[in-house]
């Protein structure tokens, strides 16, 4: 992984996401950033939503409720999520 080296023109890239298997083919936002651990407990999806902390592939979303499919990438202090849909008993491989 390249740090802080870019190419003239080319867009800053965030963390590199970490594949998070979910059940369904669809998820809420609150509830993986509780599943992928960005997150201690669900309240806290209440207010770091909101507050325009957590972005949904590049982009901020405040929407907790916003449902999630296949590929999309969560970002959040720092640290990235993809959902990876209709993956039952992947095991969790989180760094953090």
């Amino acid at each position: 992984m390249r740090l802080g080296l870019r190419r003239k023109g080319e867009e800053p890239r965030g963390p590199e996401p970490v594949d998070v298997a979910v059940r369904e083919d669809v998820i809420r936002l609150g509830q993986f950033l509780k599943l992928a651990n960005l997150i201690d407990n669900g309240s806290e999806a209440k207010e770091v939503c909101p507050a325009g902390l957590v972005k949904v592939n590049g982009e901020v979303d405040v929407r907790r409720g916003r449902q999630l499919v296949d590929g999309d990438v969560v970002e959040l202090r720092g640290q990235a999520a993809r959902v990876v849909a209709g993956s039952d008993g992947v095991p969790d491989d989180l760094p953090w």
